[in-house]
């Protein structure tokens, strides 16, 4: 899968993935969506976001879950 609108940089955030070069972490986006923020509050929080860019931060993270396994506490 192919990633347009995520940056590594090793120069930047310490090789943080960022949504494109903003310095807004990957994490940081889809830590919000968890937090039950709509798409609209993400943006008026980052006004340099664009609805596309939330979308493919999810895109990776998923895509990142994937390439590892964690582990999970048993009820």
């Amino acid at each position: 899968m192919t990633f347009k609108r995520i940056t590594v940089d090793p120069n930047q955030m310490g090789g943080v993935p960022c949504i494109r070069t903003l310095r807004i972490p990957v994490a940081t986006v889809v830590g919000m969506v968890a937090d039950g923020m709509s798409v609209k509050e993400i943006l008026a929080a980052y006004p340099d976001l664009r609805t596309p860019d939330i979308q493919e931060a999810l895109k990776y993270a998923a895509e990142a879950l994937r390439e590892r396994q964690l582990p999970l506490a048993h009820a």
